[in-house]
Parts: C-alpha cells; sequence; structure tokens
C-alpha cells in the first residue's frame, strides 16, 4: 500500500469479491487510499478512467477474479487508448482451489494482456512490493513514447516519472510495498 500511496494513488474503485477481501482489509489498515464500492465492475473501471483523466493521477481498480475483469473491459479499453492512468488489480482464488477448476477461473494474463501495458501474476506474497514497484516504473514513462494504458496487477503513471520511478525503487529497497 505504501508504494501506491508513495507516487500518489489516494483513491480505489471496487467490486471486490470474498478473494479481495484482504486487500480491502489493508487498505483500511493502512490507510491513504479511500475505496469507492461499486456495485458493476464496468463502473468500476469507467469511474476510475474518468478519474484518472479528471485529476490527472493514478486511479487503482480492484476487480473480482476473471470475469470482473471481464466486465470491466470495455471501459479498459478505453483508458488504453486514451492512456489513462490506471493500475486494475484482479483477484484470483486461493490456490488450493484452483485446481478444481472453480467457476471464476480464467487466465487472467491472457484476458488482460491486450488492454493493458503490464501485466504480472503474483504467486507469492513476498513479490508483491517488488512487482507493484516493477508495475510503477513501467507505466511511469513519458506518455508520448509507448503505447500507455492501464496495467493489470500493478501500473500507473503521471506527473514526472523520475519521482515515480525514484519512489518505486524506495519502496521496493525498503520492503515497504
Amino acid at each position: 500500500m505504501k508504494s501506491l500511496t508513495a507516487v500518489g494513488i489516494d483513491r480505489c474503485f471496487a467490486n471486490p469479491g470474498t478473494s479481495e477481501m484482504h486487500f480491502l482489509a489493508a487498505l483500511d489498515r493502512v490507510g491513504g487510499i479511500d475505496c469507492s464500492l461499486c456495485l458493476f465492475e464496468g463502473v468500476v473501471t469507467g469511474a476510475a478512467d474518468g478519474y484518472a483523466r479528471m485529476a490527472g493521477k493514478p486511479a487503482l481498480t480492484l476487480l473480482h477474479c476473471g470475469p470482473g475483469l471481464a466486465n470491466g473491459l470495455a471501459n479498459l479499453h478505453n483508458a488504453k487508448r486514451a492512456r489513462s492512468s490506471m493500475l486494475n488489480i484482479v483477484g484470483d482464488h486461493a490456490r488450493d482451489h484452483v485446481r478444481y477448476n472453480t467457476p471464476l477461473t480464467s487466465d487472467v494474463v491472457e484476458i488482460a494482456t491486450p488492454f493493458s501495458d503490464w501485466v504480472r501474476k503474483i504467486d507469492r506474497p513476498e513479490d508483491i512490493a517488488r512487482d507493484v514497484s516493477d508495475a510503477i516504473a513501467a507505466a511511469s514513462g513519458p506518455r508520448g513514447d509507448r503505447d500507455a494504458g492501464p496495467a493489470h496487477r500493478s501500473g500507473l503513471g503521471t506527473g514526472p516519472a523520475a519521482a515515480h520511478r525514484a519512489a518505486a525503487r524506495r519502496c521496493a529497497r525498503s520492503g515497504r510495498g
């Protein structure tokens, strides 16, 4: 959470399920990021895109598994085309449930890739700070030098790119991500 707030993320638009409850608890525990609960993922991604464009800073989404991501893809397409700064976190089943091919099991990386600049599946809790920092750095370049847009499971970028990268590196080195 500290990696996110260090680069100016202060709002999360969310339609969480049970797999995302730990993330919501962390938002509450750490503070600095207000959460707007939405009833549909299309609203989540549309609101985040609008917020990023109007506020001129990154927006954060929290989506429930692959089907939640799929429900928000139209607005993620729009956000990518508009080069909006968004970080999209997509929940997943617990590892021991995935082997049962549960109903919401999806290949989130495959689904997210056409609508994202940077995608990574985080499999271990100890990788979260590093991966968030990598995503921040990947998405913090100048807006004209790449096909900018949302990044799933990490990524953002407005404001001075060097400041975002430096903050990301500091958080990664300190392990406070």
